[in-house]
């Protein structure tokens, strides 16, 4: 049983939000049946990751690879050869496509396709401007000194 959720009330109370509601819905959509063709996702270091997926039999013209907007899609449609007649077709070249949502600084670094093993190196490059960074507490010599409190000088009364 699919359960759809509107988030459309939420949108009063979360001022830039926007996008992680739009991720959510995009999450609850139905994913395909097949996975097919498999894959791994591998994290290399802290900030490198490698997409690995088995596409035996696809020649390099086969294959699709775009990235746009924090979507990554491979997609591969084998052409297929013309007066062959199989007795047995156990080798899958059915057309696919993988979608993968990634982080807002993860970029592709590059791709490499090598017995039948296509690879997609990603990595994560945050800007300078959102790294996080220390702030010096700085004291303000005037405010430090104390300030002795002002009498007022008044005659005595004999």
């Amino acid at each position: 049983m699919a359960t759809s959720y509107d988030y459309a009330p939420l949108f009063r109370w979360t001022v830039g939000f926007d996008r992680v509601f739009n991720l959510l819905e995009n999450a609850q959509r139905a994913r395909p049946i097949s996975d097919w063709p498999p894959y791994d996702i591998v994290k290399n270091g802290d900030d490198s990751y490698r997409i690995s997926i088995a596409v035996a039999g696809y020649a390099q013209d086969d294959l699709d690879i775009t990235f746009q907007s924090n979507l990554l899609t491979v997609a591969g449609k084998k052409q297929e050869a013309s007066g062959e007649c199989y007795l047995h077709r156990g080798l899958a070249g059915r057309p696919f496509e993988h979608r993968f949502e990634l982080d807002d600084h993860v970029k592709v670094n590059g791709a490499d396709l090598h017995n039948g093993l296509l690879s997609i190196d990603l990595v994560r490059e945050i800007p300078e401007a959102l790294k996080p960074r220390r702030i010096d507490i700085q004291t303000n010599p005037a405010l430090a000194q104390e300030v002795a409190p002002a009498q007022i000088e008044a005659q005595k009364a004999a």
